[in-house]
């Protein structure tokens, strides 16, 4: 009886400390995009800006044998990069899809309804399940669609930055 608890106990602890380590081991890896709004973009019309990845490319290359699996996003937001000083009161609605070489898209982030006047806003993250298949192809590709309240009175340029999550497979 005595045994029965002190290997249980063991099995317990191993248990807790793989997932402990295994969390600790957790990749994080970024992308990001620049979508330019130009001054002749009408408002209350979806306009969609499409960019192809080359920071999450050298960290896998393409490659469907690294050693990563159930990829996730994690993180995705939305910042004026310019005109210093900008905001976001100009912009109604944001969706974020991600695709690749013989990937259908998948949408990853949206917001709707925008009503601030910050320069920066974090996106709703959407469930689309792994991104494996998608993150590990070549030629990973971001299309940011997204709609205005009114036209702009000069042109902006805003930074959609995603972080994708993973672990290590073995």
């Amino acid at each position: 009886m005595k045994n029965i608890f002190l290997m249980t106990a063991a099995v317990s602890a191993v248990v807790v400390s793989c997932g402990t380590v295994q969390s600790l081991v957790q990749n994080t890896f970024p992308y990001t995009a620049n979508v330019l709004v130009s001054t002749g973009v009408p408002a209350d019309k979806e306009v969609s800006s499409t960019s192809t990845a080359t920071n999450v490319q050298t960290w896998f290359g393409g490659n469907n044998n690294a050693k990563i699996k159930d990829v996730r996003i994690s993180d995705a937001k939305i910042s004026v990069v310019s005109p210093s000083g900008g905001n976001l009161s100009a912009v109604k609605s944001v969706k974020v899809y991600v695709s690749s070489g013989g990937t259908g898209e998948k949408l990853v982030a949206s917001r709707s309804n925008i009503t601030t006047d910050s320069s920066s806003l974090n996106l709703d993250l959407n469930d689309t399940g792994y991104l494996d298949e998608v993150v590990k192809s070549s030629g990973l590709t971001v299309r940011t669609v997204y709609e205005l309240k009114n036209q702009t009175t000069s042109d902006m340029n805003l930074k959609i930055a995603l972080n994708f999550s993973s672990i290590p497979a073995k």
